[in-house]
């Protein structure tokens, strides 16, 4: 999943390079692209470039509460992972979530979901990426190998985090 931010007046050129630069370049190119009936989607400039990639085009239809809800679903969760990261203090100056995006893009890449048993990031790419604290949980291992000992060290690290 991937949280790019955009404006309402960005062009279908300013649309496609915002794909073309976070989905094409990472991903590659996709076999569908499920879309609402927006003009940034429609344009001639897009449906030349759906033909050229041999990208299929699929559009929502108005009022479907399955691919609706999803969105925002979606959208609900960004908002709440937000909420969550401000609450521990993390500057979120002028509602300025567009350099929040990365991390809260992570944590939602990272977190196990229930529908797959698996996070985003591991059906992806095959694995999660790693977060300081596992390299900090690898280094703690090394010096208290016994498991107990190193999960209270964790632990303990993991309540000081917020507060530093």
């Amino acid at each position: 999943m991937r949280f790019l931010p955009c404006h309402k007046e960005d062009s279908a050129m300013d649309t496609t390079l915002l794909f073309w630069h976070n989905i094409i370049s990472t991903c590659g190119v996709p076999k569908i692209i499920i879309s609402d009936r927006d003009p940034k989607f429609t344009s001639e400039f897009w449906t030349n470039l759906y033909d050229l990639l041999g990208t299929k085009r699929a559009f929502s239809t108005a009022n479907n509460s399955q691919t609706d809800g999803l969105a925002e679903r979606l959208i609900q969760t960004m908002e709440d992972i937000l909420r969550r990261f401000c609450a521990y203090g993390i500057e979120y100056k002028d509602h300025d979530w567009v350099n929040l995006s990365p991390a809260v893009q992570l944590a939602y890449n990272t977190f196990q979901h229930s529908t797959t048993g698996r996070s985003p990031a591991l059906v992806e790419t095959g694995w999660n990426p790693l977060f300081p604290l596992d390299q900090l949980w690898k280094h703690l291992l090394t010096i208290h190998p016994q498991p107990n000992i190193s999960m209270k060290c964790g632990r303990e690290l993991a309540t000081q985090i917020p507060n530093a």
